[in-house]
Protein backbone atom coordinates (compact mmCIF):
# COMPACT_ATOMS: atom_id res chain seq x y z
CA UNK A 1 0.00 0.00 0.00
CA UNK A 2 1.81 3.90 -1.07
CA UNK A 3 0.98 6.26 1.66
CA UNK A 4 -0.03 8.42 -1.73
CA UNK A 5 -3.22 9.97 -2.03
CA UNK A 6 -4.93 12.21 -5.08
CA UNK A 7 -3.97 14.88 -3.26
CA UNK A 8 -0.34 14.31 -2.99
CA UNK A 9 0.40 11.45 -5.60
CA UNK A 10 4.05 12.57 -7.38
CA UNK A 11 3.42 13.25 -10.98
CA UNK A 12 5.63 10.48 -13.14
CA UNK A 13 6.58 9.97 -16.65
CA UNK A 14 6.92 6.75 -18.96
CA UNK A 15 8.37 7.46 -22.23
CA UNK A 16 7.19 5.15 -25.48
CA UNK A 17 6.71 5.48 -29.02
CA UNK A 18 8.06 8.56 -28.90
CA UNK A 19 5.53 10.36 -26.44
CA UNK A 20 5.56 10.97 -22.79
CA UNK A 21 3.35 9.98 -20.87
CA UNK A 22 2.22 11.62 -17.72
CA UNK A 23 0.50 9.97 -14.86
CA UNK A 24 -0.01 9.20 -10.99
CA UNK A 25 0.16 5.42 -9.31
CA UNK A 26 -1.38 5.33 -5.62
CA UNK A 27 -2.83 2.92 -3.56
CA UNK A 28 -2.62 -1.04 -2.70
CA UNK A 29 -0.40 -2.75 -5.11
CA UNK A 30 -0.19 -6.43 -6.07
CA UNK A 31 -3.92 -5.93 -7.20
CA UNK A 32 -5.09 -5.59 -10.42
CA UNK A 33 -4.56 -1.78 -11.72
CA UNK A 34 -7.47 0.46 -12.41
CA UNK A 35 -6.66 2.89 -15.33
CA UNK A 36 -8.93 5.55 -15.78
CA UNK A 37 -9.76 7.69 -19.38
CA UNK A 38 -10.77 10.73 -18.51
CA UNK A 39 -13.55 13.26 -20.61
CA UNK A 40 -13.33 15.47 -23.45
CA UNK A 41 -10.29 18.09 -22.78
CA UNK A 42 -10.23 16.60 -19.02
CA UNK A 43 -6.64 15.86 -17.36
CA UNK A 44 -5.76 14.06 -13.53
CA UNK A 45 -6.54 16.48 -11.95
CA UNK A 46 -10.57 16.51 -13.52
CA UNK A 47 -11.26 13.29 -11.11
CA UNK A 48 -12.65 13.59 -8.44
CA UNK A 49 -10.96 12.68 -5.19
CA UNK A 50 -13.63 10.98 -3.56
CA UNK A 51 -13.74 8.78 -6.25
CA UNK A 52 -10.17 7.38 -6.92
CA UNK A 53 -9.00 7.51 -3.25
CA UNK A 54 -12.24 5.31 -2.28
CA UNK A 55 -10.84 2.64 -4.77
CA UNK A 56 -7.21 3.19 -3.68
CA UNK A 57 -8.27 1.65 -0.27
CA UNK A 58 -8.56 -1.57 -1.99
CA UNK A 59 -6.93 -1.61 -5.25
CA UNK A 60 -4.25 -0.35 -7.72
CA UNK A 61 -5.43 3.08 -9.12
CA UNK A 62 -4.05 4.50 -12.29
CA UNK A 63 -4.25 8.29 -13.33
CA UNK A 64 -2.50 9.38 -16.84
CA UNK A 65 -3.31 12.21 -19.36
CA UNK A 66 -3.24 10.36 -23.18
CA UNK A 67 -1.43 12.22 -25.76
CA UNK A 68 -0.91 15.67 -26.13
CA UNK A 69 -2.78 16.75 -22.65
CA UNK A 70 -1.88 18.69 -20.20
CA UNK A 71 1.86 17.22 -18.96
CA UNK A 72 1.84 14.86 -21.51
CA UNK A 73 4.19 15.26 -24.82
CA UNK A 74 2.90 14.44 -28.56
CA UNK A 75 -0.06 15.13 -30.58
CA UNK A 76 -3.70 14.44 -29.85
CA UNK A 77 -4.81 12.27 -32.36
CA UNK A 78 -7.67 12.43 -34.21
CA UNK A 79 -9.35 9.93 -33.69
CA UNK A 80 -10.62 7.47 -30.50
CA UNK A 81 -8.56 4.70 -32.35
CA UNK A 82 -5.25 6.08 -32.21
CA UNK A 83 -6.07 7.78 -28.99
CA UNK A 84 -6.92 4.08 -27.93
CA UNK A 85 -3.62 2.50 -29.20
CA UNK A 86 -1.47 5.36 -27.12
CA UNK A 87 -3.76 4.11 -23.96
CA UNK A 88 -2.17 0.61 -24.80
CA UNK A 89 1.40 1.89 -25.24
CA UNK A 90 0.95 3.57 -21.85
CA UNK A 91 -0.11 0.54 -20.28
CA UNK A 92 2.63 -1.85 -22.00
CA UNK A 93 5.43 0.64 -21.17
CA UNK A 94 4.26 0.39 -17.20
CA UNK A 95 5.35 -3.23 -17.64
CA UNK A 96 1.20 -4.29 -16.69
CA UNK A 97 0.30 -7.48 -17.59
CA UNK A 98 -3.66 -6.96 -17.13
CA UNK A 99 -5.57 -3.77 -16.15
CA UNK A 100 -9.18 -3.20 -15.49
CA UNK A 101 -10.37 0.28 -17.52
CA UNK A 102 -12.70 2.61 -15.99
CA UNK A 103 -13.34 5.31 -19.07
CA UNK A 104 -15.93 8.71 -18.55
CA UNK A 105 -17.57 10.02 -21.31
CA UNK A 106 -14.84 10.49 -24.07
CA UNK A 107 -13.21 8.79 -21.96
CA UNK A 108 -15.50 5.82 -22.36
CA UNK A 109 -14.90 5.58 -25.91
CA UNK A 110 -11.56 5.24 -25.59
CA UNK A 111 -12.13 2.39 -22.75
CA UNK A 112 -14.45 0.26 -24.76
CA UNK A 113 -11.44 0.54 -28.22
CA UNK A 114 -9.06 -0.58 -26.00
CA UNK A 115 -10.88 -3.62 -24.52
CA UNK A 116 -11.34 -4.43 -28.37
CA UNK A 117 -7.92 -4.51 -29.48
CA UNK A 118 -6.46 -5.82 -26.44
CA UNK A 119 -8.85 -8.30 -25.37
CA UNK A 120 -5.75 -9.82 -22.79
CA UNK A 121 -4.63 -7.14 -21.58
CA UNK A 122 -8.25 -5.47 -20.57
CA UNK A 123 -9.59 -7.78 -17.89
CA UNK A 124 -13.17 -6.00 -17.14
CA UNK A 125 -14.09 -2.40 -18.40
CA UNK A 126 -16.74 0.15 -16.59
CA UNK A 127 -18.80 2.70 -19.01
CA UNK A 128 -19.69 6.06 -17.65
CA UNK A 129 -21.82 8.28 -19.02
CA UNK A 130 -20.49 7.22 -22.76
CA UNK A 131 -22.27 5.77 -25.69
CA UNK A 132 -21.58 3.51 -28.86
CA UNK A 133 -20.35 4.38 -32.46
CA UNK A 134 -23.00 6.17 -34.26
CA UNK A 135 -24.96 6.67 -30.87
CA UNK A 136 -28.01 8.55 -30.67
CA UNK A 137 -27.30 12.52 -30.61
CA UNK A 138 -23.65 11.39 -30.72
CA UNK A 139 -22.85 12.88 -34.72
CA UNK A 140 -21.87 16.33 -33.16
CA UNK A 141 -22.21 17.93 -29.71
CA UNK A 142 -26.17 17.90 -28.12
CA UNK A 143 -28.11 21.34 -28.37
CA UNK A 144 -27.29 21.04 -24.53
CA UNK A 145 -23.82 20.85 -24.78
CA UNK A 146 -23.43 23.20 -27.38
CA UNK A 147 -25.51 25.80 -25.27
CA UNK A 148 -23.41 24.66 -21.73
CA UNK A 149 -19.85 24.74 -23.61
CA UNK A 150 -21.08 28.10 -25.70
CA UNK A 151 -22.05 30.29 -22.55
CA UNK A 152 -19.66 32.36 -19.83
CA UNK A 153 -19.50 31.64 -16.36
CA UNK A 154 -18.85 34.18 -13.17
CA UNK A 155 -16.12 31.09 -12.04
CA UNK A 156 -15.01 29.07 -14.91
CA UNK A 157 -15.74 25.90 -12.68
CA UNK A 158 -19.29 26.86 -12.78
CA UNK A 159 -18.99 25.47 -15.79
CA UNK A 160 -18.90 21.60 -14.28
CA UNK A 161 -21.94 22.31 -12.37
CA UNK A 162 -23.74 22.48 -15.76
CA UNK A 163 -21.95 19.49 -17.41
CA UNK A 164 -22.02 16.94 -14.70
CA UNK A 165 -25.27 17.83 -12.46
CA UNK A 166 -29.02 17.85 -13.19
CA UNK A 167 -30.85 21.28 -12.50
CA UNK A 168 -32.49 20.19 -9.19
CA UNK A 169 -31.43 22.18 -5.86
CA UNK A 170 -30.30 18.40 -4.33
CA UNK A 171 -28.02 17.79 -7.64
CA UNK A 172 -26.24 21.09 -7.58
CA UNK A 173 -25.75 20.79 -3.96
CA UNK A 174 -23.66 17.84 -4.66
CA UNK A 175 -22.24 19.58 -7.50
CA UNK A 176 -20.64 22.26 -5.41
CA UNK A 177 -18.96 19.76 -3.06
CA UNK A 178 -17.65 18.04 -6.04
CA UNK A 179 -15.95 21.57 -6.49
CA UNK A 180 -14.99 21.75 -3.07
CA UNK A 181 -12.92 18.24 -3.91
CA UNK A 182 -12.00 18.96 -6.84
CA UNK A 183 -9.99 21.74 -6.16
CA UNK A 184 -8.59 19.52 -3.01
CA UNK A 185 -4.86 19.36 -4.45
CA UNK A 186 -2.91 22.65 -4.03
CA UNK A 187 0.37 21.89 -5.25
CA UNK A 188 1.78 19.98 -8.78
CA UNK A 189 -1.95 20.31 -10.74
CA UNK A 190 -1.99 19.89 -13.93
CA UNK A 191 -1.63 22.25 -16.30
CA UNK A 192 -5.35 23.18 -18.28
CA UNK A 193 -5.54 20.80 -22.01
CA UNK A 194 -3.87 23.60 -24.44
CA UNK A 195 -5.50 25.12 -27.46
CA UNK A 196 -4.74 21.90 -29.91
CA UNK A 197 -6.63 19.81 -27.46
CA UNK A 198 -10.29 20.88 -27.87
CA UNK A 199 -10.37 20.39 -32.04
CA UNK A 200 -8.33 17.36 -32.19
CA UNK A 201 -11.03 15.73 -30.11
CA UNK A 202 -13.73 17.46 -31.17
CA UNK A 203 -12.70 15.64 -34.64
CA UNK A 204 -12.52 12.26 -33.17
CA UNK A 205 -15.68 12.49 -31.82
CA UNK A 206 -17.22 13.60 -34.95
CA UNK A 207 -15.98 10.68 -37.04
CA UNK A 208 -17.06 8.08 -33.92
CA UNK A 209 -20.40 9.81 -33.81
CA UNK A 210 -21.03 9.61 -37.57
CA UNK A 211 -24.10 7.54 -38.95
CA UNK A 212 -22.74 4.55 -40.50
CA UNK A 213 -24.37 0.69 -41.06
CA UNK A 214 -25.29 -1.85 -38.63
CA UNK A 215 -23.20 0.87 -36.03
CA UNK A 216 -23.50 -1.39 -33.10
CA UNK A 217 -22.78 -4.56 -34.20
CA UNK A 218 -18.99 -4.05 -33.41
CA UNK A 219 -19.68 -3.85 -29.62
CA UNK A 220 -20.88 -7.98 -29.86
CA UNK A 221 -16.61 -8.20 -29.48
CA UNK A 222 -16.69 -7.19 -26.39
CA UNK A 223 -16.55 -9.86 -24.54
CA UNK A 224 -15.25 -8.64 -21.31
CA UNK A 225 -17.41 -8.56 -18.60
CA UNK A 226 -18.47 -4.59 -18.65
CA UNK A 227 -20.78 -2.37 -15.98
CA UNK A 228 -22.35 0.44 -17.81
CA UNK A 229 -23.14 3.42 -15.35
CA UNK A 230 -24.93 6.79 -16.28
CA UNK A 231 -27.35 9.29 -14.86
CA UNK A 232 -30.78 9.21 -16.02
CA UNK A 233 -31.12 12.38 -17.84
CA UNK A 234 -27.89 12.77 -19.27
CA UNK A 235 -27.71 15.78 -21.98
CA UNK A 236 -24.41 14.97 -22.76
CA UNK A 237 -24.10 12.20 -24.08
CA UNK A 238 -27.68 11.09 -24.09
CA UNK A 239 -28.78 8.30 -21.66
CA UNK A 240 -30.18 6.24 -24.31
CA UNK A 241 -26.76 5.45 -25.26
CA UNK A 242 -26.01 3.44 -22.23
CA UNK A 243 -29.10 1.21 -22.70
CA UNK A 244 -27.54 0.70 -26.19
CA UNK A 245 -24.36 -0.65 -24.47
CA UNK A 246 -26.16 -2.87 -22.46
CA UNK A 247 -27.81 -4.27 -24.96
CA UNK A 248 -25.07 -5.01 -27.64
CA UNK A 249 -22.16 -5.78 -25.55
CA UNK A 250 -22.64 -9.83 -24.50
CA UNK A 251 -21.79 -9.81 -20.88
CA UNK A 252 -22.54 -5.99 -19.70
CA UNK A 253 -24.96 -4.79 -16.94
CA UNK A 254 -26.45 -1.10 -16.55
CA UNK A 255 -27.09 1.29 -13.57
CA UNK A 256 -28.74 4.47 -13.45
CA UNK A 257 -28.19 7.22 -10.29
CA UNK A 258 -31.75 9.06 -10.02
CA UNK A 259 -31.79 12.58 -10.68
CA UNK A 260 -28.61 12.77 -12.49
CA UNK A 261 -26.83 14.04 -15.68
CA UNK A 262 -23.38 13.26 -17.08
CA UNK A 263 -21.36 13.44 -14.25
CA UNK A 264 -23.79 10.39 -12.08
CA UNK A 265 -20.20 9.80 -10.51
CA UNK A 266 -19.52 12.88 -9.11
CA UNK A 267 -22.95 13.31 -7.67
CA UNK A 268 -23.11 9.94 -6.01
CA UNK A 269 -19.21 8.97 -5.49
CA UNK A 270 -19.81 6.41 -2.50
CA UNK A 271 -22.48 4.77 -4.58
CA UNK A 272 -20.23 4.10 -7.54
CA UNK A 273 -17.38 3.30 -5.72
CA UNK A 274 -19.42 0.54 -3.88
CA UNK A 275 -21.11 -0.30 -6.95
CA UNK A 276 -17.64 -0.53 -9.33
CA UNK A 277 -15.75 -2.15 -6.27
CA UNK A 278 -18.83 -4.86 -6.12
CA UNK A 279 -18.62 -5.40 -9.74
CA UNK A 280 -14.82 -6.08 -9.69
CA UNK A 281 -14.80 -8.15 -7.00
CA UNK A 282 -17.41 -10.15 -7.98
CA UNK A 283 -15.16 -10.88 -11.72
CA UNK A 284 -12.35 -11.61 -9.63
CA UNK A 285 -14.45 -14.44 -7.73
CA UNK A 286 -15.67 -15.88 -11.04
CA UNK A 287 -12.19 -15.77 -12.53
CA UNK A 288 -10.57 -17.22 -9.32
CA UNK A 289 -12.87 -19.97 -9.03
CA UNK A 290 -11.71 -20.87 -12.87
Amino acid sequence: MTHHTHQNAPTQFVETNGIRFAYRRFGKRDTVPLVFNIHFTGTMDHWDPAITDGFARDRDVILFNNAGIASSSGEVPESIEEMAANAAAFIKALRLQQVDVLGFSMGGLIAQTLALAEPELVRRVVLVGTGPRSGEGMATLTPEAQQIFGATYDEPDELWLKVHFSPSAQSQTAGRRFLERFRLRQENRDPQAGEKVAPAQLAALAKWGAPRANPYAYLHALEQPTLVVNGDNDVIIYSINSWILQQNIPNAQLILYPDANHGSLYQYPERFVSHVTQFLSECQAHHEQK
